[in-house]
């Protein structure tokens, strides 16, 4: 089952991806607001870009420009948030520099959003960077950025101003969501 978001009210559509062909046109009506909005069945074109800059981070003969180039942007690091009351499982790629989490909200301009109806989670909830230290192993440093309801790390909270440094496994609460910080190999 895949799902389509309405790009007027943002309500969610749920269609079985499996009765329709790779380049077929779908055509949906949302019963929220009425607004007609089409589709194309088929594999993004996103992805096939990721591919290529795993390809390049895999490939020992790629040149060292690009896989600087690569690696300034892809850190084979990811946020799982994890089911909860309120929504599914997702998977969220980290890049380097801050990675602001917050929720999804058409025009909101985070760079990680999370898709989730969870009140408690503000539209720009917390923060983790991505830096190097100087061996140069990846290095993730969480903050709140001000929120209403914290960020909790093992079940403390996050001071105001504070950073807490998070490693591969670390499990933290934003509101009534609990996301794991999963570094890839």
């Amino acid at each position: 089952m895949k799902r389509v978001r309405c790009p007027k009210c943002d309500h969610f559509i749920t269609f079985d991806e499996t009765q329709y062909a790779a380049g077929q046109s779908l055509v949906f009506q949302c019963p929220e607001c009425g607004k007609q909005f089409g589709i194309r069945i088929g594999v993004s074109k996103l992805r096939d870009t990721q591919k290529e800059e795993n390809k390049q981070l895999n490939d020992p003969s790629a040149t060292a420009a690009a896989t600087s180039a690569a690696d300034s942007q892809s850190t084979g690091a990811c946020i799982v948030v994890i089911e909860n009351v309120f929504h599914y499982k997702q998977v969220i790629p980290l890049q380097m520099g801050d990675n602001v989490i917050g929720r999804y909200q058409k025009g909101n301009p985070i760079n990680t959003p999370i898709e989730t109806v969870d009140p408690s989670v503000d539209l720009t909830h917390c923060a983790i960077n991505v830096s190097r230290d100087k061996q140069g192993n990846l290095k993730f440093v969480l903050r709140d950025m001000n929120s209403n309801t914290g960020t909790f790390v093992d079940n403390v909270e996050i001071p105001p101003r504070e950073r807490r440094i998070i490693a591969d496994g670390t499990l933290f609460t934003i509101g009534a969501t609990s996301i794991i910080l999963k570094v890839g190999e």
